[in-house]
């Protein structure tokens, strides 16, 4: 494997990961926010943005990936390679991870509001909270990327 092959292989999966963690939640959230609205359609608006948060972390990672291509070239050593592989891992691991547990932040708030819905405010705040971690990483990631600059 040559150094091009490495920085290849590591932004896809940085795409890869945040994009199926984002996938995953939105499956679970999007079924959660899919029964209140079918008991209560008037909750549409304040379930909306709880389920498609988890969205975000799928597009960190079409980000990092596009602002990684730009580090790419023809004839990048091994070392090159690597240094756009430890550059991509916050991201990788921080988003999928953060994907997953978003999601499961934002069912548990889906399942609040279907109770009480004048809390639905409120309730962004505990998957945001997890969202918090993912923008690090995107930074730490871009930090990164521009560090040998």
């Amino acid at each position: 494997m040559n150094g091009l092959s490495i920085g290849i292989l590591s932004l896809a999966l940085c795409m890869i990961l945040c994009g199926t963690g984002s996938a995953l939640a939105l499956f679970k959230t999007g079924s959660a926010a899919a029964g209140v609205i079918g008991e209560d359609p008037k909750k549409y608006s304040k379930v909306f943005v709880l389920s498609v948060l988890p969205a975000t972390l799928g597009i960190y990672g079409f980000v990092v990936a596009l602002i990684g291509m730009s580090n790419l070239s023809a004839n990048m050593d091994l070392n090159a390679g690597l240094a756009v592989l430890f550059a991509t891992l916050p991201m990788t691991l921080v988003g999928f991870i953060s994907a997953y547990f978003q999601g499961k932040t934002s069912i548990s708030s889906i399942q609040a509001v279907a109770k009480e819905d004048s809390i639905s405010g409120k309730m962004i705040l505990f998957p945001a909270m997890v969202e918090t971690y993912a923008i690090l990483a995107l930074v730490i990631t871009i930090m990164l990327f521009t560090a040998g600059k």
